[in-house]
């Protein structure tokens, strides 16, 4: 197996809007949802798979394996748009490092550091 698509500087960006499905009220006032930790860390990790994953060989893909330092910084209401971007940042061998940001408009929300490594998908 080879990985020498897959290098530092490669990114992607992905924009979505706050549905019903990615939010939490935990105040339980009337329209008081906002995006939930959770939801913003699976976008995270959709948007570092969009960045490397299409230049994985033939039988393989990409399993998370550590988040650090993960700040959800400011809540991002129902119905607003976020824009995720994920940069790799290292390649050691099939393990792969990403810097993550979040934003709503030019705010930042949210920031994280994550990781891949390459599995093969055949048996």
């Amino acid at each position: 197996m080879t990985m020498d698509k897959i290098k530092p500087g490669q990114s992607a960006e992905m924009e979505v809007e706050v549905t019903s499905d990615l939010t939490i009220n935990r105040t339980g006032k009337p329209g008081a949802e906002v995006l939930s930790t959770p939801s913003l860390l699976h976008l995270m990790e959709l948007t570092s798979i969009e960045a490397t994953d299409h230049l994985l060989p033939s039988g393989y893909t990409t399993v998370g394996f550590a988040v650090d330092k993960l700040r959800h910084l400011a809540p991002t209401s129902l119905g607003a748009r976020v824009r995720i971007r994920s940069e790799l940042t290292e390649v050691d061998g099939s393990k792969f490092t990403y810097s993550i940001e979040a934003f709503e408009g030019e705010k930042t929300i949210g920031v994280a550091t994550h990781r891949r490594a390459a599995v093969p998908t055949d048996p």
